[in-house]
């Protein structure tokens, strides 16, 4: 089981940058890919970024990319997530979860509170 817990989230102006963690419980958390997952104001939640369990390989919605850089420390049991060049569309909170490489379903039905990213204009 991973339990994610997000933090890092904040008010921030178009083009800023905001840096967010999530930690993630459990002894096997290096045995999991982990995803970013993106809710917006009245919206689904909708999957942004995946890294895989050895931080090696990653993958980016094409909305994202070349704007937000996921990467993990296994060591200390934690994702994050750097966006850079935001833009008011980013706004909403952000989930992380571990996932099935490819589909990005999560594997866990545990999300955690998630984090509140709101971009001005």
């Amino acid at each position: 089981q991973v339990h994610p817990v997000e933090s890092g989230g904040g008010l921030v102006q178009a083009g800023g940058s905001l840096r967010l963690s999530c930690a993630a419980s459990g002894r096997t958390f290096s045995n999991y890919h982990m995803a970013w997952f993106h809710q917006g104001p009245g919206k689904e939640r909708q999957f942004v970024t995946a890294i895989n369990w050895s931080g090696t390989i990653t993958y980016y919605e094409v909305s994202v990319k070349g704007r937000f850089t996921i990467s993990r420390d296994n060591a200390k049991n934690t994702v994050y997530l750097q966006m850079n060049s935001l833009k008011p569309e980013d706004t909403g909170v952000y989930y992380c979860a571990a996932v099935q490489w490819g589909s990005w379903r999560s594997i866990f039905d545990d999300w955690g509170q998630g984090t509140q990213v709101t971009v001005s204009s």
